[in-house]
């Protein structure tokens, strides 16, 4: 394949173990897109990288095509030559596992990191040096097995001082200031949860784990100052950054509305991409696209099935006809002509939990 013309692709997963003892490895691992075709094997990446690496956050720079960032479970790491080489970048904490990036909408050396358990810093240059970000705090809603993750977080690109953090499982925090001062805006998710149709207790004793479950959050610009968050219970809106919450009812489309991924389209404000499954675990899973700023929903990857729950979609930074997702048993999706026609390929059998997936 000419490196000129080809898509890469990253995707990532974490270390896991079944009820019935079965292991399975994570890693980060590497392809590349073509004409349509990808090569026939995924390559496992390792150089500069921790060892024995778990990765669920990938982030293609916005502007410069041959800088990644991956989120470990040391810290995030940067690449310079589009995912070959790895360099770690000094993070103050050293055993920070990250799960999600965000960069600033105009100044794109500003990005932001969010953390298990739950803290986010923010770097103005571009990776080399962080600072956490004081107040960011949770509210502990629900008590889970695991510690509270930044799952997601977004910049409003209509005004770069209100960002957002989704938290798996205790609802969101935002900020107005530009990451000085944060206050929790999940009291109104937990009041939609009195609804008969939003109540959910999945391995917690609280009815609003599911209005709480919260995989990520996405702001458009041509929605100004509007959150969306993806959840257990569907795809959420705030009209009010967050003082209130409204069901954006996506299963008027999809059969299917646990939600792990919402996006906007780096190119068109007014597309979005939405992943639905029915159940974190589960053998289904499904990509869809709005046109219209999350108001109608209508299914975008034909002809795929889909063998566990979607985990993640990206959208190419500089090409809006490449589009990829990727499900939880490592199987990646991949559409060079927008969703027309797609290519399916499968991450190393013993890589079953997988998180994420990146292209550029």
């Amino acid at each position: 394949m000419s490196d000129q013309n080809a898509t890469r692709f990253l995707a990532g997963g974490a270390f896991f173990k079944t009820k019935t003892g079965a292991q399975y490895r994570g890693g980060l691992f590497a392809n590349r897109f073509d004409s349509g075709f990808m090569e026939p094997q995924w390559r496992s990446v390792t150089q500069g990288l921790p060892d024995n690496v778990e990765v669920r956050a990938i982030a293609f720079h916005p502007t410069e095509k041959d800088i990644v960032f991956v989120g470990t479970q040391q810290g995030p790491y940067r690449s310079l030559d589009g995912g070959i080489h790895w360099q770690s970048l000094n993070f103050p904490e050293k055993n920070a596992v990250v799960w999600s990036f965000a960069f600033h909408p105009t100044r794109p050396k500003v990005m932001y990191v969010g953390l298990a358990p739950v803290a986010i810093y923010c770097s103005e240059d571009g990776g080399d040096h962080w600072r956490k970000l004081q107040g960011v705090f949770s509210p502990e809603y629900c008590v889970m097995r695991f510690p509270t993750r930044v799952t997601g977080l977004a910049v409003d690109p209509s005004n770069p001082d209100n960002i957002y953090a989704s938290l798996e499982v205790s609802g969101v925090i935002g900020s107005q200031d530009g990451g000085e001062t944060w206050s929790d805006l999940s009291k109104p998710l937990i009041k939609l949860s009195e609804l008969p149709h939003l109540k959910s207790r999945l391995s917690s004793e609280s009815d609003s784990s599911g209005m709480l479950d919260s995989h990520t959050i996405a702001v458009s610009a041509a929605l100004p100052s509007q959150p969306f968050l993806a959840l257990r219970m569907g795809i959420f809106r705030s009209p009010d950054k967050g003082q209130s919450w409204v069901d954006t009812e996506v299963g008027r489309y999809s059969a299917l509305v646990y939600c792990r991924d919402v996006m906007v389209s780096p190119q068109d404000p007014k597309v979005m991409y939405a992943c639905f499954s029915p159940a974190s675990r589960s053998q289904d899973g499904s990509l869809y696209q709005s046109q219209d700023i999350g108001v109608t929903w209508s299914r975008f990857d034909h002809g795929i099935k889909a063998d566990a729950t979607m985990m993640k979609v990206a959208v190419h930074p500089f090409n809006p006809a490449v589009v990829s997702c990727i499900s939880r048993c490592g199987q990646v999706f991949a559409t060079n002509d927008s969703g027309q026609h797609w290519h399916t390929s499968r991450l190393p059998l013993d890589v079953q939990d997988v998180y994420t997936v990146g292209c550029g």
